[in-house]
């Protein structure tokens, strides 16, 4: 009784740990990335006024020319980086993509078209990208959650101006804009923008409404979100066969829109300002989401401005960011500037207009920064400040000088507009005299406003919210706490284990001290490279390294027994193979890809194998599906479980393996739906679920072998099924994974193979141990199938197999399993690692007592495999937690930091589910079993 009492014990400390670390998790997520404040309302009128005026009559000097017919075509290419179109570095772009859009660079080689590279904010997805570019604000970092479930926008932006003035607005293409603005929009016709399997269709539901469009005169705002190339970025990378072909197509479009809108001109029909614009870069593998310059480098291209700029250099080499599109449009039609932008006046853009216009749109763009200054810096910071104070160059009780701008940020803001202010008053009490000293007044006026501009966008952009430090405290001390908890609980499970016989503990050897010893060094090192951010950039390195050193402490190990006078020795020999096999797939899977951020442009075996040629990958790929199945099934059939079990199961893997080679075979290179293919995915979902759970419900029903101890027969059960789960795993992830990923699938299988037959043969190592080397070993493959600290590598093209139609939540768990694939694998393992363990000790002292209970043997055989995942989780979880709030002022904490404890609570969701399901599925096994034995016993006595 007591000692069930103490496994209850054990149990509800862990569940309780277990529980408060979400709690705590939660309330440190919720303080750390809240949502960004704003100013609430609407730009309007007061815009045009004096901040420091409470009312005052508009100046009609405040108001700019514009021409009376505007009409504004909006493009937006999703995915397509500034490099495709402008070049790099001074260079011009790829011949290639270059001569795939000739009538846009024949634009910008006329100074017809101003180019520019826009520095897009990290999290690059297209939601808050589009919210950048309308609002000028820059939103928080959690957007990139809700990029799948996107909200109406409710802040002020341009398209919200827009439609207070009358304008009428049409909209084609990715149906976030119809969720961001929803009634906003005269006609629509909305694409799902994550279905990235489909590259033809979803343009051509855009450009078949063109021409309808275009020969309409009842709308002022077309937008036009074309999301055909990103797709081919995702499907096949920068360099696809299928790109060429698509910037071809966007060319044609833009020289359709631009010469339609040279006709209107020539006819009077009113001015149309074409803007071509895109949200994101992407990688060189297609993908994006982080911060790096291939991510970060998007277009924003203007046609139609009349600008003076005749020179293709000068045309494409301009930089600007993202959210300085909003002010840029704002001003030239004519509406308020949204009230929470950031951003300035693109350079360039207002050439056309008069000195005093010019000046006027930078007034208004400081008067609008300096309202958001306000509302972060104390009114007190603005002494002498008035009404008008610089309308006409003086300012009562001012000095009207200009003085050298220093001491802390906030005063050298303040300094910098009252500088350009007074420099534009001095101008205006000239401007009347056409002197060359006014011309050099306005020289200095506009290099003053430029200079406030950049510096106060600049410092808003960067300025962190103010975050609940008692919150954030509230939340890690929660966190602590619940390690603590784990740490315990490990701790006094460790001493039930190993202090009887107690000389257990005392013998061990020096090197299996060494072993324990490195488990903890390898915790110490992760924990103290958190703190760098190119550690956390490259922690792959770290994952890669020691889980080698592990594998030469195991072959040193096994060395020492090593006696050449005993000749041959089949087990030892079978160990060194195990352990040789584990080095060799370890150093292949460190060379597949070349992960971390810096240094991916290196060589390794993925590039080698895709530069040879896709046959290459496919035999590949076809190679490791058959490989797998034959590794399946030599499995399945060393168990001693009912055979009659068995060749049901075999016979269900067997399928789902031939259907596997199939789709790998006819359709793994289809780029578009096909219908043929998401039948045969269906068919493998289903089959590799009932596979799954049909073993792990009905095995111990069927394993009962009277012949056979408790244990034993416990062990055959869990090792089945643990036997399916690995494989029916692996199929799963050969199918999702991209088909480069197939052979670093086949190796993870074989590194579980060999561990565990070496655990088998008594290996002479803590179970701990062990286990800690299985999650350790998990956590390598992570990075080894091209997983890194980035966004930008999560596959998004996988998480469509097999679905005919967009499901926010179906494809958010095939991305969560296609991501954390190795890990979930290595944790499902566990469950064949228990059944292994449970065969080998049938014959130990907990089986030749009779009297010994469930619970003890729940919590002698289940409680190192769930304790040690969920302590080292725990440690990792806790220490990174600190370190975040440590680095919330880092100058990386957007790009580097913050994606890493997104995947850090990811990998923490993956910790408790692999748990569960081993936990779940072992006590079911053991309760079901002695249900069993119970039922036999009475029976026979009866």
């Amino acid at each position: 009784m007591t000692t069930a009492m103490t496994c209850t014990r054990l149990t509800i400390f862990t569940v309780a740990g277990i529980f408060l670390q979400i709690i705590g998790l939660s309330i440190f997520v919720f303080g750390f990335f809240p949502v960004k404040p704003t100013l609430s309302g609407v730009s309007g009128s007061e815009s045009y006024r004096d901040p420091f005026c409470d009312s005052s009559p508009i100046s009609n000097e405040s108001e700019l020319h514009h021409p009376e017919k505007l009409k504004l075509l909006y493009q937006v290419i999703d995915g397509l980086p500034a490099e495709f179109v402008l070049g790099k570095d001074g260079k011009p772009p790829w011949k290639v993509w270059k001569e795939s859009m000739p009538y846009t660079q024949s634009l910008l080689a006329n100074g017809d078209a101003i180019g520019y590279h826009a520095k897009a904010a990290p999290p690059t997805v297209t939601m808050p990208r589009l919210k950048a570019m309308v609002s000028g604000a820059i939103g928080g970092f959690l957007d990139v959650a809700f990029n799948f479930n996107t909200q109406a926008l409710l802040d002020d932006n341009l398209l919200g101006q827009f439609f207070r003035i009358g304008w009428k607005m049409v909209m084609l293409g990715d149906e976030t804009w119809l969720k961001l603005f929803p009634g906003l929009f005269m006609r629509h016709d909305g694409v799902s923008s994550f279905f990235v399997k489909d590259t033809v269709q979803v343009d051509r539901n855009v450009s078949r409404h063109l021409p309808d469009e275009l020969n309409s005169d009842d709308w002022n705002l077309l937008i036009l979100h074309y999301l055909g190339l990103d797709h081919v970025g995702h499907t096949g990378g920068r360099n696809s066969p299928l790109m060429p072909a698509k910037l071809k197509e966007m060319d044609d479009i833009v020289r359709t829109m631009h010469l339609r809108a040279l006709m209107d001109r020539s006819h009077d029909q009113g001015q149309t300002l074409l803007i071509i614009v895109s949200d994101h870069g992407m990688t060189e593998n297609g993908n994006h989401g982080g911060s790096s310059y291939e991510e970060t480098d998007s277009l924003m291209l203007f046609i139609g401005l009349n600008s003076n700029i005749s020179d293709y250099a000068s045309a494409t080499n301009n930089v600007a960011f993202q959210v300085d599109l909003a002010p840029t449009l704002a001003l030239l039609f004519g509406v308020p500037i949204p009230k929470n932008n950031v951003g300035v006046l693109v350079p360039g853009t207002l050439s056309s207009l008069r000195d005093f216009e010019q000046l006027r749109a930078l007034e208004l763009n400081s008067w609008q920064l300096l309202r958001l200054m306000q509302a972060q810096i104390q009114n007190s910071s603005f002494p002498g400040f008035s009404c008008n104070c610089f309308l006409d160059g003086t300012c009562e009780g001012l000095e009207l000088d200009i003085s050298e701008c220093s001491g802390d940020k906030e005063k050298q803001l303040i300094c910098l507009f009252r500088n350009a202010a007074v420099l534009h008053g001095i101008w205006k009490s000239k401007k009347s005299t056409e002197s060359s000293s006014a011309m050099e007044d306005f020289s200095r006026a506009l290099d003053a406003y430029n200079t406030f501009l950049k510096t106060a966008s600049e410092w808003l952009a960067s300025k962190t919210t103010e975050k609940p430090v008692l919150l954030l405290g509230l939340g890690v001390s929660a966190m602590l706490i619940s390690c603590f908890i784990c740490a315990t609980v490990f701790l006094s499970l460790f001493k039930d284990v190993y202090h009887e016989p107690k000389d257990q503990v005392c013998s061990l050897s020096f090197l299996l001290n060494l072993e324990e010893m490195f488990i903890f060094a390898l915790l110490l090192i992760l924990v103290i490279s958190m703190g760098s951010s190119s550690m956390v950039e490259e922690e792959h390195y770290i994952w890669h390294f020691m889980v080698s050193t592990f594998y030469l402490l195991l072959l040193f190990k096994t060395s020492k027994s090593f006696n050449f006078s005993e000749g041959m020795n089949i087990l030892r020999d079978f160990k060194f193979g195990s352990i040789f096999s584990l080095l060799i797939s370890g150093r292949l899977l460190r060379g597949w890809h070349q992960g971390g951020v810096n240094w991916t442009y290196l060589p390794d075996i993925s590039k080698w194998l895709q530069q040879a040629g896709s046959g290459y990958v496919k035999w590949i790929q076809l190679i490791s599906n058959f490989l797998v199945i034959v590794l399946g099934l030599y499995t399945l059939f060393r168990t001693e479980s009912n055979r009659k079990s068995v060749r049901i199961l075999a016979f269900g893997f067997s399928a789902c393996g031939f259907l596997t080679l199939l789709h790998a075979g006819r359709y793994q290179d289809e780029m578009s739906t096909d219908f043929g293919a998401t039948v045969t995915v269906k068919v493998i979902y289903y089959l590799l679920s009932i596979s799954a759970i049909g073993a792990s419900l009905v095995l111990p029903w069927s394993a009962l072998n009277k012949d056979k101890s408790f244990l034993a027969e416990v062990g055959d059960c869990l090792y089945s099924i643990g036997s399916a789960y690995i494989l029916c795993w692996c199929l799963l992830q050969l199918l999702l994974q991209q088909p480069i990923n197939s052979g670093p699938i086949l190796l993870l299988l074989l590194q579980i193979l060999a561990i565990l037959c070496l655990s088998s043969n008594d290996l002479q190592v803590n179970e701990w141990v062990e286990i800690a080397a299985l999650y350790y070993m998990g956590m390598a493959g992570h990075f080894a199938l091209g997983n890194s600290n980035t966004l930008a590598t999560i596959d998004v093209a996988g998480a469509f197999i097999g679905i005919s139609s967009h499901s926010t939540i179906l494809s958010g768990i095939l991305m969560f399993m296609i991501t954390y694939a190795s890990p979930m694998l290595f944790l499902l393992s566990l469950v064949m690692y228990i059944g292994a363990k449970l065969r080998n000790h049938s014959h130990s002292t907990i089986s030749t007592h009779p009297e010994t209970s469930l619970g003890q043997i729940l919590k002698l055989k289940l409680g190192f495999p769930c304790l040690v995942p969920l302590c080292i989780n725990s440690i990792l979880l806790t220490a990174y937690t600190v370190v975040l709030l440590l680095m919330r002022n880092h100058l990386f904490v957007w790009s580097v930091f913050s994606p890493k404890y997104l995947y850090v609570c990811a990998t923490t969701l993956c910790t408790y589910i692999g748990v569960f399901i081993v936990a779940a599925t072992v006590t079911y096994a053991c309760s079901v079993t002695t249900f069993l034995k119970s039922n036999r016993t009475r029976h026979n006595n009866s």
